[in-house]
């Protein structure tokens, strides 16, 4: 078990994620990060959440090919898609991650729920059939649609190992995220 303490920022007792490589691990796994850019979240935290994106995807083993990573942005409409064949390498992932551009609108978490389960939980989309799935929600709060995310919710469990909902209370908490080994 470990925390992200120092994901986002720089953290005295906390190694550079880029002078500690990434774990060595046999147990492979398809991740889906969905990033809300909606209106309330702004640019300054938006710009935040990609460096915390960035810095853990650095501890994914990608290169190696054991994890495979894509990426969803969404707002009232659905906004970048990064599939999970898409980057073989952490640079490359790490490359589209900082590309990514802030749209602000409003919060749409169903259609990206759905989004998600229809179109990039597909072995067209890089998903493998053999290794688990776990998909990432960073949003800041509550959907425009209560009910419809609830649904889109309970549909993506049943294609994902594990649907991780983290609340961002003005991002700059988040850092308290702890993984199971």
């Amino acid at each position: 078990m470990f925390t992200l303490s120092g994901v986002v920022g720089p953290s005295p007792t906390t190694p550079s994620p880029s002078s500690t490589p990434p774990p060595t691990t046999e147990c492979p796994a398809d991740v889906i990060f969905v990033l809300d850019e909606s209106g309330s979240i702004g640019t300054t935290n938006y710009d935040l959440m990609k460096m915390f994106l960035s810095r853990l995807v650095s501890r994914l083993d990608i290169d190696r090919g054991n994890t495979r990573v894509g990426l969803v942005t969404f707002s009232s409409d659905i906004g970048t898609s990064i599939n999970l064949n898409a980057h073989s390498s952490v640079a490359s992932l790490q490359s589209a991650i900082s590309s990514l551009s802030y749209a602000g609108d409003t919060t749409n978490t169903a259609a990206a729920l759905q989004y998600v389960r229809t179109r990039m939980l597909t072995s067209a989309a890089g998903d493998r059939s053999n290794v688990p799935n776990v998909v990432v929600v960073l949003t800041d709060g509550g959907s425009g649609d209560t009910e419809a995310t609830r649904v889109s919710n309970f549909a993506v469990k049943r294609f994902a190992c594990w649907l991780l909902i983290l609340i961002t209370c003005k991002i700059k908490k988040m850092i308290h995220l702890i993984e199971q080994n």
